[in-house]
């Protein structure tokens, strides 16, 4: 029989409309905010096709490291020229989507499923997957007096950071393939899902109202300060140990009218990241100075330094591992296969490297590269 894409589209944006957006709410670290880049403009610097600023977004959490360490260090601005890098710092994908499609920011480092639903809810117009940025950062911390093993998971109360978001649809994934059942919507099975907003999971690992949780960086580490024990690195499950925590992307009106703008930004994100790569305590030390200025508080060594060690900071998108995640969320049956066939334009990105003399990457069949 047939399958009728049409048919499967629409129900796919209905699933999504019954859920909050998915996000990586691994925030909470951050608050909104518009800040504009401090980093000093170089004499004689010309603005790039005449634009006054580029408004970028990101979240404050080390996953998102690239935006942070780019600000602090000045890297976008170098590239910016005299076109000015504004800042809006988000708690949470939502928002930052809503930012996106309203104009308020260009640019934005996000996760994967705040990606994959503002895509898919506005039909593929709205937005466009143009770089990678971070692998990873995501761990199962649990009570060791509770848990002991993977096995003693079933019976527990799990936190996740929002139903439908990436780490809660990883979590219900790996559920799956133990075997145990759980109801997605509601989180009642052979094991509790308790959705929780990550600036409270601490409190609530500590309280004994849960007994782990499925978080990404740093509160995975902040559980662990808390006396938790790591007793999973998403990683592990992942070809290569590799898999999309965070994505650059773009308005397609923005992307249209000012390809130049956002090859600038791109060039700025490639050079961080290699910063990031050959100097990995001073890039560690440079994102909490401006998780700090961010949200007025920096981390403690503890937590920073554990969080810092489990992301890998890369160009490359890792296309076939958003799909995967996506076909995740299906099983999970908290969407309808989405059509994610031209999320990504890896042209820009893959014109930067290959100019840095590195190697390009691939969009995995789901758009230009």
């Amino acid at each position: 029989m047939p399958v009728n894409r049409s048919a499967l589209l629409r129900r796919g944006i209905a699933a999504f409309a019954a859920l909050p957006l998915l996000t990586l709410a691994a925030c909470g670290y951050g608050s909104d905010s518009d800040k504009t880049d401090t980093a000093k403009v170089a004499a004689g610097a010309k603005k790039i096709d005449g634009l006054d600023s580029v408004k970028i977004g990101y979240f404050g959490n080390l996953t998102h490291a690239t935006a942070l360490v780019g600000n602090q260090k000045g890297f976008f601005q170098k590239e910016l020229g005299a076109t000015t890098a504004k800042y809006a710092v988000f708690n949470a994908g939502p928002s930052e989507i809503e930012a996106l499609n309203s104009g308020s920011i260009d640019i934005g480092w996000i996760g994967p499923s705040p990606a994959i639903n503002g895509y898919t809810k506005s039909n593929g117009t709205d937005l466009k997957i143009i770089g990678g940025s971070a692998s990873g950062g995501v761990k199962l911390v649990v009570n060791p007096k509770k848990i002991k093993s993977l096995a003693d998971v079933k019976g527990k109360k799990i936190a996740t950071p929002q139903l439908g978001n990436t780490q809660d649809v990883a979590f219900l994934n790996w559920v799956a393939d133990q075997g145990w059942k759980v109801d997605a919507q509601s989180g009642k099975g052979d094991v509790t899902v308790v959705r929780t907003d990550n600036k409270i999971t601490p409190d609530a690992f500590k309280a004994g109202s849960i007994d782990g949780a499925w978080v990404p960086e740093p509160t995975a580490s902040k559980l662990v300060a808390e006396g938790g024990k790591v007793l999973l690195d998403e990683s592990t499950l992942w070809p290569d140990k590799k898999f999309v925590i965070t994505n650059i992307i773009v308005s397609q009106k923005f992307l249209k009218e000012h390809p130049k703008v956002v090859e600038a930004v791109l060039k700025g994100s490639v050079e961080t990241n290699k910063w990031i790569n050959a100097n990995p305590d001073a890039a560690k030390a440079s994102a909490n100075k401006q998780l700090a200025v961010d949200s007025g508080k920096a981390l403690p060594d503890d937590v920073l330094n554990s969080a810092w060690s489990s992301i890998q900071f890369t160009d490359d998108p890792l296309a076939s591992t958003l799909n995967t995640e996506a076909q995740h969320a299906v099983k999970a049956g908290l969407l309808t296969d989405p059509l994610l066939k031209n999320i990504y334009d890896l042209t820009l990105l893959n014109k930067v490297l290959k100019a840095d003399g590195a190697s390009t990457v691939s969009a995995a069949g789901l758009g230009s590269s």
